[in-house]
């Protein structure tokens, strides 16, 4: 028999608290704990739909410690719910590590689920949906945020980011810098009643808010490039590399020897004789 109890992740309103489940308000009516990103902000939620529950705070500076206790929780056999300042736990929060830790421990996970302000930015931007990557937060130091914004310029899924809006305008001129005038949305207070959502390029978006100081947590949706985009932009890169160097960045990806040189003589439009001549040229070969 399994006395272990269970970690319920329950999703909570964006902003508009008419969003909340109704199972959402049952499993926190239940548990035995609520475990919060932000306890203040938690309890405004729980006072709001009449919930008397305790609460014991889980956030990115304590989730080892917090994280320890948690699992002891549940393993003596207590329910837990674990929340977010607003959405689903577990996107871009410590949530993912506690939920790794109760896979190791033979712990079972449910989700309970609910608004995401990633995905209501994005069917809201205008901007393909089929296929999208998210992001979350970029990292803050410069030089990491470029390498990041540099491993997605070829990306063709629409790009969602989240940002905050000291940060927004430097991140701003970094993907301008990096992608190009892209087609961008921007959206805010998502729910709430002063909702916006707004469509333009990259370059209209800097000037924009570099006069009117942005305010509010952004979801930041960027439009990919096309597939022939994506194509020139490759040739491009094949122009300044060495066939050893094309060679070793099909390897990377996991072709063999044979195979990455086939690729290599298909992107240059040249025999396979000859970049194995190339090759031996070099000495690797």
């Amino acid at each position: 028999m399994n006395d272990k109890g269970k970690l319920y992740l329950v999703s909570t309103p964006i902003g508009n608290l008419e969003d909340i489940t109704l199972r959402a308000i049952r499993t926190l009516k239940e548990v035995d704990l609520i475990a919060a990103e932000d306890t203040r902000q938690t309890i405004k939620l729980l006072n709001h739909f009449e919930i008397k529950k305790s609460l014991v705070s889980y956030y990115e500076h304590n989730k080892k410690e917090k994280g320890n206790y948690l699992i002891n929780q549940l393993l003596e056999g207590k329910n837990i719910a674990l929340v977010s300042d607003a959405g689903t736990p577990g996107i871009s929060d410590p949530g993912e590590d506690l939920v790794k830790l109760c896979i190791e421990n033979d712990i079972e996970v449910t989700a309970i689920p609910g608004p995401v302000a990633a995905v209501t930015g994005l069917i809201v931007s205008g901007l393909p949906t089929g296929r999208f990557v998210f992001e979350g937060f970029l990292p803050m130091n410069k030089r990491a945020r470029k390498e990041r914004l540099a491993a997605l310029k070829d990306e063709v899924r629409t790009v969602i980011f989240y940002e905050a809006p000291h940060k927004l305008i430097y991140t701003l001129k970094d993907l301008y810098e990096v992608f190009g005038n892209r087609k961008v949305v921007f959206a805010r207070e998502l729910t709430k009643k002063f909702e916006e959502v707004v469509r333009c390029d990259l370059e209209t978006a800097i000037e924009k808010y570099e006069e009117q100081p942005p305010k509010g947590e952004f979801v930041v949706i960027v439009e990919g490039i096309s597939e022939e985009e994506k194509l020139e932009n490759q040739k491009k890169d094949w122009e300044n590399m060495s066939i050893e160097e094309h060679l070793n960045l099909y390897m990377k990806e996991g072709f063999n020897k044979k195979d990455a040189m086939k690729k290599v003589a298909e992107d240059r439009k040249i025999s396979k004789r000859e970049v194995y001549k190339e090759l031996l040229n070099t000495g690797s070969e």
